[in-house]
């Protein structure tokens, strides 16, 4: 009996073994890629080397010729200043080197002339007889704040500016002839430089050093260019010569005079060195050129020519080359001055 209930007992056991055991998969078969399938993406993608160019032998370089540039025209300074007489009297006008963008500055019925530029470019003085009588009138400019600096009943006239700005030289007829004087730029302290019975008038150069300023007299019966010290001793004949020189200008380097003579036969353009010697004519033309002035750089001068039948505003190089007409009307242009470029 025991032994059929062990039997029985067993032939369970291997029915439930048989049941529990999983039926294998078969594996699944490799895939065989078609023609669309696209590739596997790699890991990391290198970018394949750019080929090396072909080596071109390079262009031989010509070899030139330098050319010498140029003096800018204005020797990169500021405007012109200059007189005209086209509004039916004296105006103070300014305008590019090139002749453009004249403008009227001071814009009063009366005359106004001579105008001298103070050594930033900011400051203009100037001589009018807006109040009856010669004065000098200082203005910005622009033409704005003009202001009457000598207040006397006599004539005043400006020249030059010293190199330092703190004073101005101007010819007046206060001693009963004119005279050469300084004073502060606000008209203060007026003082008589020349001290002669004789004109001395012109005084439009103050060398940069400031030391000496150059003027024409008539002490020796005619024009001559004289230099003095700036306190006015020194007082010195320069041109020696019997025509008339006037109004010498201080080159920027110290190193030469312009002024204006007609020593041979009619007024011309003249530069020397400051004790007189080697005197060079700069223009040479049959109608009159006069009132030279510098550029700031040295390397220009302005002048007056009546060449073209009136007088207009010229420029020329230091040495009397390309000389150029810088305004063009049919009514006189004068006195021209140079505004150095305008410091900040």
């Amino acid at each position: 009996m025991i032994r059929v209930i062990l039997f029985i007992l067993f032939m369970l056991a291997m029915t439930a073994c048989a049941s529990t055991t999983p039926t294998p998969i078969p594996p699944s078969p490799t895939a065989v890629p078609t023609a669309t399938s696209a590739p596997p993406t790699a890991t990391s993608t290198r970018v394949p080397p750019t080929p090396t160019a072909t080596p071109v032998p390079p262009t031989a370089t010509p070899t030139l010729t330098p050319t010498p540039k140029p003096t800018p025209i204005g020797g990169g300074s500021g405007r012109l200043f200059f007189v005209p007489t086209r509004d039916g009297n004296q105006e103070i006008y300014d305008t590019n080197v090139d002749g453009s963008g004249a403008t009227n500055l001071t814009n009063h019925p009366k005359d106004d002339n001579h105008p001298v530029i103070s050594p930033d470019g900011k400051k203009v003085a100037f001589a009018t007889n807006r109040d009856g009588n010669w004065e000098v009138y200082v203005m910005n400019a622009d033409g704005s704040g003009q202001t009457n600096l000598t207040k006397h009943p006599s004539n005043d006239y400006p020249y030059s500016w010293s190199p330092d700005g703190k004073q101005i030289a101007f010819v007046t007829t206060r001693d009963g002839n004119m005279e050469v004087y300084v004073m502060n730029a606000d008209g203060s302290s007026p003082v008589n430089l020349t001290k002669n019975p004789a004109a001395d008038y012109c005084a439009a150069a103050w060398s940069l050093d400031g030391k000496r300023i150059g003027f024409s007299s008539e002490r020796d019966r005619n024009v001559e260019v004289y230099v003095m010290n700036a306190d006015g001793s020194g007082q010195t004949n320069l041109t020696q010569n019997p025509a008339a020189d006037y109004c010498p200008h201080w080159s920027s380097d110290g190193k030469k005079l312009v002024f204006y003579s007609n020593r041979d036969g009619n007024f011309e353009i003249y530069a020397m060195n400051p004790n007189g010697s080697g005197v060079t004519r700069l223009t040479n033309n049959p109608a009159e050129d006069n009132r030279p002035i510098w550029s700031p750089d040295g390397q220009w001068i302005a002048f007056a020519s009546k060449r073209d039948g009136n007088f207009e505003i010229y420029i020329m190089k230091a040495d009397g080359a390309q000389p150029t007409r810088v305004t063009n009307h049919a009514a006189d242009d004068l006195t021209p001055y140079w505004q150095p470029v305008a410091s900040p």
